[in-house]
């Protein structure tokens, strides 16, 4: 299990079956249950408003959780009914954001500068030598290649470069389920469904299996996200 100070600021969607008490206070709950840890819960869906009669339910807060107004409309939610979350544009959303900042790092890093090594490799000589390569040094390393510095400059992640280097589709592919994910999943069943390391592989795979779960849930199955502090 990762230490405390490693997981602050990860996202957690924890999942409750239809019927359950599915505050944010039993997600927090949970969270602390079986990763020893704080959080508070994160607005991070778009709220699903159905033609005609979303023209009125769109003004009320039923099903959802921690939900935030727009000029009385309630648009976003830390979570709530799954039938009352828009995955979709959530997914949709974070997919335009992600497309945007891969041609940007395109346009503008990779056919200026030359191709960097992931910081997976540097990360993998650590562990190979942990003595003759500490992890400042590690990070040394990595940080003074010429495109990692001009990723930095322009205020891009260099930690995703391998998703970058994998093109477009996958950058985008990884950051929406992300977005309808987060970075770790409670099960109704209290299972924690986690990426086995950090490597993009990885992360699909946890991602993939999690979309599923989502995907199979009821629709009066609920879902909240929670950041951990």
């Amino acid at each position: 299990m990762p230490t405390p100070a490693a997981i602050v600021g990860l996202t957690v969607t924890v999942c409750f079956s239809p019927g359950a008490d599915a505050d944010w206070f039993a997600a927090c709950e949970k969270v602390h249950d079986l990763l020893d840890a704080h959080g508070t819960p994160t607005r991070r869906y778009h709220v699903r408003h159905r033609p005609v009669i979303g023209w009125l339910t769109r003004f009320f807060g039923y099903y959802l959780l921690d939900a935030v107004r727009r000029f009385g409309a309630v648009t976003r939610a830390a979570g709530g009914r799954k039938s009352r979350l828009d995955l979709t544009r959530t997914a949709a959303t974070a997919a335009r954001h992600a497309t945007l900042r891969w041609r940007a790092w395109n346009t503008l890093i990779a056919t200026t500068t030359r191709p960097a090594r992931p910081w997976e490799d540097f990360l993998a000589h650590h562990h190979a030598a942990p003595a003759t390569i500490p992890p400042n040094e590690a990070r040394r390393r990595f940080e003074q290649q010429p495109q990692v510095l001009a990723m930095i400059a322009h205020h891009l992640d260099p930690y995703e470069l391998s998703a970058y280097q994998a093109g477009e589709h996958t950058y985008v592919g990884l950051h929406w389920r992300i977005a309808l994910i987060g970075d770790a999943l409670i099960t109704t069943k209290g299972r924690l469904l986690t990426p086995a390391s950090d490597s993009v592989a990885d992360r699909f795979r946890f991602l993939n299996e999690a979309c599923t779960y989502v995907r199979g849930l009821r629709p009066d199955a609920r879902l909240c996200a929670i950041t951990l502090a």
